[in-house]
């Protein structure tokens, strides 16, 4: 076997003066495969320059992107606390933990009052990072709270939901916030306040099936992630193929759950011009 030997030592290659590339240097879009820089996509607002893809950003990256400098964040001093003692592989408690220290966040959603242009605007903004944007109990006080300051300032609210669902560890806790969101904007739309839903990939489960979709504008970014349940569950469920493109915001749009699909890089001119509209509608009231 010495043969085997030397041709093993022969094609051994020394990495001791390779250099490699830092972590977070380059990103692979998940859209059309190619590498960017990380410089690159933030010039570009986290958008593939190839293909146009929209990588998911968080609320802060949004407040940045939409107000015109200066913001404030509201109703900071909510937390989640383990209200049924839950535990699964891991302890709630722990989970809280671990996803403060990750994201630098004290919960899934932050809210934030501002000015888009010369209008005053109300910003709910979810991340993904947090516990996957699930729903639990101070995420619908944050949002019934938000609503409630709305009407009493008379200020547009904007929420971009970003979010998987409700959140297991708080249960009923959690679904009781479909409910009291829902009831929160019915309030908002009988003061004549305007309430924009912006939906980022991906929005499904219970924020799907309450205030996501109860807009005055519903509105999302392209290829968004937009369902109830995922792909996923509905194929194995039903035991059927899916339509190609099927929940993405191109399919919801189709079949008329939303009034339009906005690009990044357009967004608050958008909403500038939104803004302007239903001002100028409150005036002529």
């Amino acid at each position: 076997m010495s043969w085997f030997k030397r041709l093993k030592e022969g094609i051994q290659t020394s990495t001791v003066n390779k250099k490699e590339v830092p972590d977070g240097l380059w990103s692979q879009c998940k859209g059309c495969g190619e590498a960017s820089t990380y410089k690159k996509l933030k010039e570009n607002l986290f958008v593939c320059p190839h293909c146009e893809h929209h990588y998911r950003i968080g609320s802060h990256d949004y407040f940045d992107l939409l107000y015109d400098g200066k913001y404030e964040e509201l109703f900071t001093n909510l937390e989640s606390i383990d209200i049924l003692k839950f535990t699964d592989l891991q302890s709630y408690p722990d989970r809280l933990a671990a996803a403060k220290k990750k994201t630098q966040l004290k919960e899934a959603i932050s809210v934030t009052t501002g000015k888009i242009g010369k209008y005053p605007m109300i910003i709910a903004a979810m991340d993904f990072t947090f516990i996957g944007g699930s729903m639990g109990s101070v995420m619908g006080e944050k949002i019934a709270l938000a609503i409630e300051h709305a009407i009493e300032h008379k200020i547009p609210l904007m929420i971009i939901s970003k979010s998987g669902g409700a959140r297991m560890m708080e249960s009923a806790y959690s679904l009781m916030q479909l409910a009291k969101t829902s009831a929160m904007l019915t309030k908002l739309s009988e003061s004549i306040v305007p309430y924009f839903s912006f939906l980022t990939d991906p929005t499904t489960g219970g924020v799907t099936a309450s205030f996501a979709m109860l807009g005055d504008i519903n509105f999302s970014e392209p290829g968004a992630l937009i369902g109830f349940a995922g792909p996923r569950v509905i194929k194995e469920t039903i035991k059927r193929d899916l339509p190609e493109g099927f929940q993405t915001s191109e399919y919801v749009m189709e079949s008329g759950f939303l009034d339009f699909i906005i690009h990044r890089k357009e967004l608050k001119e958008r909403l500038q011009q939104l803004l302007c509209v239903f001002n100028k509608s409150k005036a002529s009231a």
